[in-house]
């Protein structure tokens, strides 16, 4: 093939490719190449050919040149370079031997890096915001001492500080919200391997399917779509710390004979391997069922029960621990307060609902109530009108006309208009007990509501 037509083949490949595509000769002179190549440099088309990468180089069009390179070294070379123009740019470069093993040609390819360069900066900054966040978790999370006057609260206390620097296995029982996850790490907090690794698991979530690749981890290529390094399974992470197992009565039957095998065993293998590893962890589970009964019915395993009931500590529901409720609104009205920086207070009334109410979600339910309130209230007092209505005893009923004494004899209008506003405002605070609720319901300020309300309460004969 002549020289000529080899040259047009040779061009218009490249001029026609869609990479961006360089080839020198043998001493670095370019010949041909793709006009984007060089509008990633940010230098024209025309201040290029003819020149060698040397002189390219030496004006800091590109540093270094991986043509340069490929030629010193007669192999292929890949690097990452720095423009003029700050960009980073990606560059492989091939060299092409004639028949005395010389370099008769270098093909480089180029390819601007620079914002998948910014967005891996972008996520190394996100990963250290992550950590920094979670820093902050933890601190907030350690502040979660729990605030009790309750007789079986302080029993609780003395229990949890005696075996919390011990192996013995605990059980948490109580309700949804009493504070089980919170008591859990109080305990890992205490103990001998605070500095550990504490490892939550919610049984509740955790589909049986992945039973076996979550708790005891998996290994390289087990199965399509498994990380090419393998995985490390919960049982191996709590290695040395504590293994928290929140909601344990929602296992299967099948998991709980795989979960006792561990326990039993401490040896437990990989999803894809034959060999046996060892973890040595403290063991805390929590549930809100009654697993006594779950025994008796079958649907809990009465070795694994004996297993994890040790040391069992239930912690009572709110609404049996009334002289806790102001202790902990203070508490979590203190954080929330220096989590999101505002100054609210609460009324004292609102104190009064707040304790009367008899949180079905415990003190989960009071927390999330508690940061609402912050967040949501425009005034720095929080009053017992911005509490959601099913905090008061009675759903809001309008007091109903017809109830009203009869028609006194010789009783005049403006005697029987009192009697009316007497039993309006004392119907009203007979369901909310707020001169403040009254006052927001009738439309009337709540000095007038406090005042009228002193009147009437003292003078029952209208």
């Amino acid at each position: 093939m002549e020289n000529s037509s080899l040259h047009h083949i040779i061009e218009t490949i490249v001029l026609t490719s869609n990479n961006n595509i360089t080839i020198t000769n043998g001493v670095g002179e370019i010949l041909y190449f793709n006009p984007k190549h060089w509008s990633v440099y940010g230098v024209k088309q025309e201040d290029c050919l003819g020149k060698t990468v040397y002189e390219l180089e030496a004006k800091g069009v590109f540093n270094p040149s991986i043509t340069a390179l490929v030629i010193k070294k007669k192999q292929q070379v890949e690097l990452m370079q720095q423009t003029l123009t700050g960009k980073i740019i990606m560059t492989t470069a091939y060299p092409i031997f004639d028949t005395n093993n010389q370099i008769q040609f270098v093909v480089s390819y180029a390819q601007d890096q620079t914002e998948i360069n910014k967005l891996h900066l972008q996520y190394k900054e996100l990963e250290r915001q992550i950590k920094n966040y979670q820093q902050v978790v933890k601190a907030l999370r350690e502040q979660e001492n729990a605030q009790y006057r309750n007789k079986k609260m302080e029993e609780i206390k003395r229990t949890i500080h005696r075996v919390a620097n011990t192996n013995a296995t605990v059980l948490l029982l109580g309700e949804s919200g009493v504070g089980k996850s919170m008591w859990a790490r109080k305990i890992h907090q205490l103990s001998k391997e605070k500095n550990e690794p504490f490892i939550e698991v919610n049984c509740s979530t955790i589909p049986e399917s992945l039973f076996e690749t979550e708790f005891f981890g998996y290994e390289p290529g087990s199965f399509t779509g498994a990380h090419k390094h393998g995985k490390k399974g919960l049982i191996e992470q709590a290695h040395h710390g504590t293994l928290f197992l929140d909601e344990i009565g929602e296992l299967s039957l099948s998991l709980q004979v795989k979960l006792l095998k561990v326990l039993v065993e401490k040896t437990f293998k990989r999803v894809g391997s034959n060999t046996d590893r060892t973890s040595h962890f403290r063991l805390i589970t929590a549930t809100n069922r009654p697993l006594e009964e779950m025994v008796n019915k079958g649907d809990f395993r009465l070795d694994l029960y004996y297993r994890i009931n040790v040391i069992p500590i239930e912690i009572p529901p709110l609404k049996k621990r009334k002289e806790d409720i102001i202790f902990l609104v203070s508490h979590y009205l203190s954080i929330m307060n220096n989590k999101y920086h505002m100054e609210k207070e609460l009324h004292n009334e609102t104190y009064e609902y707040l304790t009367e109410y008899h949180w079905p979600g415990n003190v989960r339910e009071l927390e999330n109530l508690i940061e609402r309130l912050v967040l949501t209230v425009d005034s720095v007092i929080i009053y017992p009108s911005h509490l959601p209505q099913a905090l008061f005893k009675n759903k809001q009923i309008e007091p109903d006309l017809i109830d009203l004494p009869l028609l006194k004899n010789n009783e005049s209008l403006k005697e029987r208009l009192e009697r009316i506003e007497k039993h309006i405002l004392l119907h009203t605070y007979k369901q909310y007990s707020s001169s403040y609720k009254v006052a927001e319901l009738l439309g009337i300020s709540q000095a007038s509501a406090a005042r009228k309300l002193k009147k009437y309460r003292a003078n029952r004969e209208l």
